[in-house]
Protein backbone atom coordinates (compact mmCIF):
# COMPACT_ATOMS: atom_id res chain seq x y z
CA UNK A 1 0.00 0.00 0.00
CA UNK A 2 1.27 3.36 -1.04
CA UNK A 3 1.42 5.91 1.77
CA UNK A 4 -0.42 8.34 -0.14
CA UNK A 5 -3.56 6.36 -0.52
CA UNK A 6 -3.19 5.17 3.20
CA UNK A 7 -3.13 8.87 4.17
CA UNK A 8 -5.54 9.37 2.50
CA UNK A 9 -7.91 6.64 3.70
CA UNK A 10 -6.65 7.27 7.32
CA UNK A 11 -7.90 10.90 7.21
CA UNK A 12 -11.17 10.47 5.01
CA UNK A 13 -11.94 7.11 8.05
CA UNK A 14 -10.97 9.48 10.74
CA UNK A 15 -13.28 12.14 9.18
CA UNK A 16 -15.94 10.08 9.23
CA UNK A 17 -15.73 9.16 12.68
CA UNK A 18 -15.60 12.63 13.40
CA UNK A 19 -19.18 13.12 11.84
CA UNK A 20 -20.76 10.23 13.32
CA UNK A 21 -19.41 10.77 16.79
CA UNK A 22 -20.26 14.41 16.44
CA UNK A 23 -24.05 13.51 15.31
CA UNK A 24 -24.16 11.07 18.11
CA UNK A 25 -22.81 13.15 20.96
CA UNK A 26 -23.53 16.78 19.92
CA UNK A 27 -20.40 17.66 21.29
CA UNK A 28 -16.97 18.58 18.55
CA UNK A 29 -14.54 18.23 20.98
CA UNK A 30 -15.54 14.44 21.54
CA UNK A 31 -16.17 13.91 17.71
CA UNK A 32 -12.49 15.62 17.50
CA UNK A 33 -10.97 13.24 20.30
CA UNK A 34 -12.69 10.19 18.69
CA UNK A 35 -11.27 11.10 15.11
CA UNK A 36 -7.74 11.58 16.60
CA UNK A 37 -8.17 7.86 18.80
CA UNK A 38 -9.22 6.30 15.14
CA UNK A 39 -6.19 7.81 13.42
CA UNK A 40 -4.03 6.17 16.16
CA UNK A 41 -5.71 2.88 15.78
CA UNK A 42 -5.13 2.98 11.88
CA UNK A 43 -1.61 3.98 12.27
CA UNK A 44 -0.94 1.36 15.07
CA UNK A 45 -2.80 -1.00 12.67
CA UNK A 46 -0.16 0.24 9.53
CA UNK A 47 2.92 0.04 11.80
CA UNK A 48 1.92 -3.14 12.50
CA UNK A 49 0.96 -4.95 9.19
CA UNK A 50 4.99 -3.16 7.55
CA UNK A 51 6.44 -4.90 10.58
CA UNK A 52 4.35 -8.20 9.86
CA UNK A 53 5.78 -8.01 6.22
CA UNK A 54 9.64 -7.49 6.66
CA UNK A 55 9.25 -10.02 9.13
CA UNK A 56 7.49 -12.50 6.30
CA UNK A 57 10.04 -11.14 3.67
CA UNK A 58 13.12 -12.11 6.07
CA UNK A 59 12.03 -15.73 7.21
CA UNK A 60 11.46 -16.58 3.63
CA UNK A 61 15.13 -15.17 2.95
CA UNK A 62 16.22 -17.28 5.45
CA UNK A 63 14.80 -20.52 4.76
CA UNK A 64 16.58 -20.46 1.40
CA UNK A 65 19.79 -21.16 2.34
CA UNK A 66 22.86 -20.18 -0.01
CA UNK A 67 25.15 -22.63 1.75
CA UNK A 68 23.55 -25.67 0.88
CA UNK A 69 23.01 -24.47 -3.11
CA UNK A 70 27.19 -23.65 -2.62
CA UNK A 71 27.28 -27.57 -1.62
CA UNK A 72 25.07 -28.85 -3.91
CA UNK A 73 27.70 -27.07 -7.02
CA UNK A 74 30.51 -28.29 -5.13
CA UNK A 75 29.23 -32.48 -5.03
CA UNK A 76 27.12 -32.85 -8.36
CA UNK A 77 24.89 -35.60 -8.75
CA UNK A 78 24.42 -37.26 -12.06
CA UNK A 79 26.23 -37.66 -15.27
CA UNK A 80 29.09 -35.02 -15.10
Amino acid sequence: MDLQKFLVGMFAASFMVAIWADMETGSVWTALGWAMLAMVILQVGYFGLVVGLVYRRASKGAEASPVSAAVNDLNPTGSV
